[in-house]
């Protein structure tokens, strides 16, 4: 369910969904932006029109802005080489979705977009056996 900006706070479970993408030759240099490629082609083609990539404002930034239907989704992307320690998103801090929100409350007030549906999502990023898989964690809350 979208959120107005002042429900960014507001807990809910995460939506998931994983997809192996069959593609790539593995992790190398630029694994991080090979990681929000890879995401962005996926949202992009699950009907998601990509706004924005490295979004800066501030110290801070997003690394995908993109609207789904009329919702507005700020995602932010984290990539590994390999599951070994963890998920990539579990390196998605609770100090790290404050950035976001505030990024994301600046970015809707900058575009007068007090009344606009939003919400932040993770697409988390491993290499197994060489192929990107990704995770997408929708509506993520700290």
């Amino acid at each position: 369910m979208p959120h107005t900006p002042e429900k960014l706070q507001d807990a809910r479970p995460p939506e998931r969904r994983i997809v192996s993408t069959g593609q790539g030759s593995g992790p190398g240099p630029g694994l991080g932006e090979k990681g929000e490629t890879l995401a962005a082609e996926y949202l992009a083609a699950e009907g998601y029109r990509i706004l924005h990539r490295r979004y800066r404002f501030g110290r801070g930034d997003v690394d995908i802005i993109a609207r789904q239907g009329k919702t507005l989704v700020f995602v932010e992307v984290k990539t590994r080489a390999s599951g070994t320690y963890g998920g990539p998103e579990e390196a998605v801090t609770p100090e790290k979705i404050r950035r976001i929100r505030r990024i994301a409350s600046a970015y809707l007030a900058g575009r007068r977009l007090s009344d606009c549906d939003c919400r932040i999502d993770v697409v988390g990023v491993t290499f197994e056996g060489g192929r990107p898989v990704l995770r997408h964690t929708r509506d993520i809350y700290a």
